[in-house]
């Protein structure tokens, strides 16, 4: 029995408002307090649904820095290739939220036609994405008051080491602004194994003035993604 996702670099996610709000737990308040940070978003609708909901939503991908069509059939290809690897994966999965593979693959091709929609409009992608990629990002300092990094920092611990995932952490606090806060998900590499040295980043979190806690996600999907880190900054 597998125990792991095969993956080779960074796959292109798609996701949508809903499923980060249950991700992240996101609180009601903490998405209205000021301007949101998606970090690796790839493919994903969230920016454009949060605009659309009123919300102050910027997405940052070095993906973005590619032509539209080029990114939009990359994503397209992950979502087909990522959904065959998943039905060999599905009694390890808690599909509570999508109900089967098939839906959860619905679910990325519909995120995907929102994002496409709004990153081809030439205005919403100057103004809505940044090709920007952690550990340095082309934000000021303490400009978002919300944070967000979904399947990226840890999930890739095998190809990213101690020392990117500490700057990565102090970079997004340098962009986060005081009394604003930070949240992480998943806290699991590909192998889906607890990241080994998460006491030594919150050591530097706390060091650097900041304080961590774990939260409960609301969607669970890989064996053991029970919790994601908030950091308050």
């Amino acid at each position: 029995m597998k125990n792991r996702y095969e993956q080779a670099g960074v796959a292109v996610t798609c996701r949508n408002f809903d499923e980060y709000v249950k991700m992240f737990d996101l609180p009601e308040n903490e998405l209205r307090a000021g301007e949101v940070l998606d970090i690796a978003a790839g493919g994903s609708s969230f920016t454009a649904d949060a605009r659309e909901r009123g919300l102050q939503a910027v997405a940052a991908d070095p993906r973005y820095a590619m032509a539209p069509d080029l990114l939009i059939s990359e994503a397209e290809q992950e979502i087909a290739v990522s959904t065959k690897k998943l039905e060999q994966l599905t009694d390890q999965l808690d599909l509570t939220y999508y109900g089967d593979i098939s839906k959860h693959r619905a679910a990325r091709e519909v995120s995907l036609k929102r994002f496409a929609a709004h990153f081809t409009q030439e205005e919403a992608r100057a103004s809505c994405y940044s090709a920007g990629s952690l550990p340095e990002l082309p934000f000021a300092d303490n400009r978002f008051s919300l944070v967000l990094c979904s399947h990226f920092l840890f999930l890739y611990e095998e190809q990213f080491d101690f020392s990117f995932h500490k700057r990565s952490l102090l970079e997004m606090m340098r962009v986060c602004r005081p009394g604003g806060s930070i949240r992480i998900y998943p806290l699991m590499s590909l192998k889906w194994e607890p990241y080994p040295q998460l006491q030594q980043l919150l050591e530097v979190v706390r060091e650097n003035g900041g304080s961590a806690e774990l939260f409960a996600t609301k969607l669970p999907f890989i064996p053991g993604s029970e919790h994601g880190l908030l950091i308050n900054v």
